[in-house]
């Protein structure tokens, strides 16, 4: 979880792969109206956030054996609502610089998302670090460094409840 551009799509592919479990891409689930509000620089409030949350909650619950999931989950009521759906719900907080966020999300033409909208993920973002079950990363560490930490975290989680996947 994350602004945009922090690596959430990048990080989670591999994760997924090296985890051995589905990934889901939470910007898939997003409606026509959310993504057009996007791609034209109008950022999501609570009330576009609303049905997109509930169908990830659904997704969660349709992989009890696993699965990773990338999504923003800005705020700590998002999170609440897809911890709700599956107790035991872990986030990785991959945390960057507003001017690192721009940078990256201007790199991407083709993505739904534009640069002008960078601010206002930061201005919703609540930072979940001392929230239980998160990791904080550095999202401007290379992968090949997240991933290990990513997945020794997982392995331990799920060790220590292994009910909770």
């Amino acid at each position: 979880m994350g602004v945009a551009g922090c690596g959430k799509s990048s990080l989670g592919q591999r994760c997924a792969e090296a985890l051995g479990i589905p990934l889901l891409e939470g910007d898939d689930f997003h409606s026509p109206i959310n993504i057009n509000k996007m791609r034209s620089g109008t950022p999501l409030d609570d009330a576009d956030r609303e049905a997109w949350l509930d169908l990830l909650a659904q997704q969660l619950q349709q992989h009890p054996g696993g699965v990773v999931l990338t999504c923003s989950a800005l705020r700590q009521r998002y999170r609440n609502q897809l911890r709700e759906a599956v107790p035991g719900l872990r986030f990785v907080f991959l945390d960057l610089t507003p001017e690192q966020a721009r940078e990256r999300v201007a790199a991407r033409a083709e993505h739904l998302f534009p640069v002008s909208l960078v601010a206002s993920q930061f201005a919703t973002l609540e930072d979940p670090s001392q929230e239980p079950g998160v990791l904080r990363l550095d999202a401007s560490r290379p992968l090949d460094v997240l991933l290990p930490e990513v997945v020794a975290w997982a392995h331990k989680a799920v060790a220590a409840n292994p009910l909770e996947v």
